[in-house]
């Protein structure tokens, strides 16, 4: 699998958020005005098809990167993709000077993200009826 990012919106990213959030778990309010400034990582397997997305942009703090819209296609699940996606955004974010990222994880995922070295903190608040939970992670 291969993990290249954008600074617009592919049309694989769009769909395979459509594909997700919007069909797949019922989000209405997939798309904002973030998106146009933000990066973009999609994660690719080996025949070229896109199977994870996210995008990710500077926070308020110095160094902080907000990593959000994570989503991996269905059949593609539990076998990896999502931990690549996500290396491959916090190597992104290292290279643009980032030393720390947070995201808004949907509770139910919240063991993966530990997984990989996420800590939770602050409440859990809800997201179109979604609980999330801050979670965030030093770069080394």
């Amino acid at each position: 699998m291969k993990f290249t990012t954008y600074t617009q919106l592919p049309p694989e990213a769009k769909a395979l958020r459509e594909e997700v959030f919007c069909q797949e778990q019922g989000f209405q309010e997939e798309f904002d005005s973030q998106d146009q400034a933000s990066h973009h990582g999609l994660l690719w397997d080996n025949q070229g098809e896109a199977v994870g997305v996210c995008r990710f942009f500077p926070g308020e703090e110095p160094g902080v990167w907000i990593l959000g819209r994570i989503a991996v296609k269905k059949r593609f699940r539990g076998k990896g993709a999502g931990s690549l996606l996500v290396e491959g955004t916090e190597k992104a974010v290292k290279e643009l000077g980032g030393t720390e990222i947070r995201l808004h994880a949907q509770v139910r995922a919240e063991h993966f993200y530990e997984t990989l070295g996420y800590q939770a903190y602050g409440p859990v608040e809800p997201d179109e009826g979604v609980p999330h939970q801050w979670m965030k992670k030093q770069l080394e």
